[in-house]
């Protein structure tokens, strides 16, 4: 097994190399199989076809993303409204520069995103875990207010689905995008626990 995981770490390396060079549509199985020395017959072992090595990219990629949102989340000496913040405009900033300076992952995301429905869907499930995580413990410090923690995490994502990979859905700058997410934030912070708006309000010297 651990071999087995060798040579598909080595597979996955090299079609990195040949995706961000070359971009996805203009790579051939064959050419990565060369790449790793290998015949393609044997490389189909390992990977059934090209969107399968892009979407074990994505995993590897969003893995490693998914730990430092969870560092976000359970940060200490912040709020969980100021927790929620960071973790949100982290999620816009780092996909939104990810596609504008690559625009090689551009058009994996968008190919995976179409054709992989389900990773979008691992994705979500996996975020939803780590705002539950960061609900409980504002519940528990009884700062947010809600009836169904799952719910809520759910609605939270569906509230800022257009922030997740923006370049996907909309031409907008970044100062445009990071405007509408704080707007966005204000009214889910309004609705988790009303008490919080002034306390933010003074925070950003908008209080009366």
């Amino acid at each position: 097994m651990a071999e087995k995981d060798t040579v598909k770490d080595q597979i996955v390396d090299a079609a990195k190399k040949r995706f961000s060079h070359f971009g996805y549509a203009k790579t051939t199985m064959a050419e990565v199989a060369s790449d790793c020395a290998m015949s393609p017959g044997n490389l189909y072992r390992f990977f059934p076809g090209k969107l399968d090595i892009a979407e074990a990219i994505a995993t590897e990629d969003y893995s490693k993303h998914l730990e430092h949102l969870r560092k976000l989340a359970v940060q200490p000496g912040k709020d969980a409204a100021q927790r929620l913040h960071d973790l949100l405009f982290e999620e816009l900033r780092r996909t939104y520069h990810k596609l504008e300076k690559d625009p090689r992952a551009y058009e994996m995301a968008r190919v995976i995103s179409q054709e992989r429905p389900k990773f979008a869907n691992w994705m979500l499930e996996n975020e939803r875990k780590i705002l539950v995580e960061l609900l409980d413990e504002a519940e528990r410090r009884g700062e947010f207010k809600m009836d169904d923690k799952e719910f809520t995490a759910e609605m939270v994502q569906a509230a800022t689905m257009k922030f997740r990979y923006p370049q996907l859905w909309s031409k907008l700058t970044l100062p445009k995008l990071e405007r509408e997410l704080e707007g966005v934030m204000n009214l889910l912070i309004v609705g988790l626990c009303p008490h919080m708006t002034e306390l933010r309000r003074s925070a950003h010297g908008e209080a009366a």
